[in-house]
């Protein structure tokens, strides 16, 4: 019993493989809430801009050769929407007012500038189907439109 009281007793935490592992969870948080990223697409070749400003986290629309995207889910078929006559592209509309309802505008200014939102598509999309989609973003409030491009590099 005494020796079971002498191997048993001593013991304790060890605090430097506990500390080891919170060092490393820290590190892993703090890279990957980094800058926001836009999604990565193979179909998309995206223009290329000298702008300096960083993206904002915002709904995207990415409009890749056959489909339209919202966050990742197709809404609309590109040859439909060229074939057709119609300015605002129904699904389009739908599916923006959906993703209005899940987020919530933070300020006034917020509501005087409408909703923000990244338009991720290949640089050699027809004017026609751009023409459509912008007017469809004006038509569901989101006025604040960004395009995603490659930061073309200095020199």
């Amino acid at each position: 019993m005494d020796h079971f009281k002498e191997l048993h007793g001593r013991s304790g935490l060890n605090l430097v493989s506990l500390m080891d592992i919170f060092t490393i969870l820290v590190f892993f948080l703090l890279v990957s809430s980094g800058a926001p990223q836009l999604p990565n697409s193979k179909d998309i070749t995206l223009p290329t801009s000298v702008a300096k400003n960083v993206p904002k986290e915002t709904l995207i629309i990415t409009i890749t050769k056959t489909d339209v995207l919202v966050q990742g889910k197709r809404v609309a078929v590109i040859s439909e929407l060229l074939e057709g006559k119609e300015t605002i592209i129904a699904e389009l509309e739908k599916e923006l007012k959906f993703q209005a309802s899940k987020r919530q505008l933070i300020t006034s200014e917020d509501k005087k500038a409408g909703r923000a939102i990244t338009i991720m598509g290949d640089e050699n999309i027809p004017y026609q189907l751009l023409r459509k989609i912008l007017a469809t973003c004006r038509q569901a409030n989101y006025t604040a439109i960004a395009f995603a491009a490659f930061q073309k590099a200095k020199g």
